[in-house]
């Protein structure tokens, strides 16, 4: 199963300035609770972590567990502090991981 991601971030920032960054994850989140149509139930498949690095240091960190709504969208801030880039990282229940990355320039 592939996710994707979708990230809110400005590009460019002023030294010093809070930044508001958004991340809405593309994943179906399934509890293993519900069945199909022919009564047969769905497996789990959820998301366990994620985490947002600011040229490799480490500005915000969440674990995921059943209850978090399919499609997870999170929100969370920083401080523009130097240029560089800001990865995004989250962990699939099996250990599949997956990343995404954005340049921002602070003036």
């Amino acid at each position: 199963m592939s996710t994707t991601i979708r990230i809110a971030a400005p590009k460019q920032a002023s030294r010093g300035e809070v930044l508001e960054l958004k991340a809405l994850i593309r994943h179906p989140m399934e509890t293993g609770y519900r069945r199909d149509l022919y009564g047969k139930q769905i497996p789990e498949n959820i998301l366990t972590r994620f985490e947002c690095l600011y040229n490799g240091e480490r500005v915000f960190a969440g674990e995921l567990f059943r209850a978090i709504a399919a499609d997870p969208f999170l929100t969370f801030y920083t401080v523009a502090l130097e240029s560089g880039t800001l990865e995004f990282r989250w962990v699939g229940q099996d250990g599949q991981r997956y990343s995404e990355s954005v340049e921002l320039e602070v003036l």
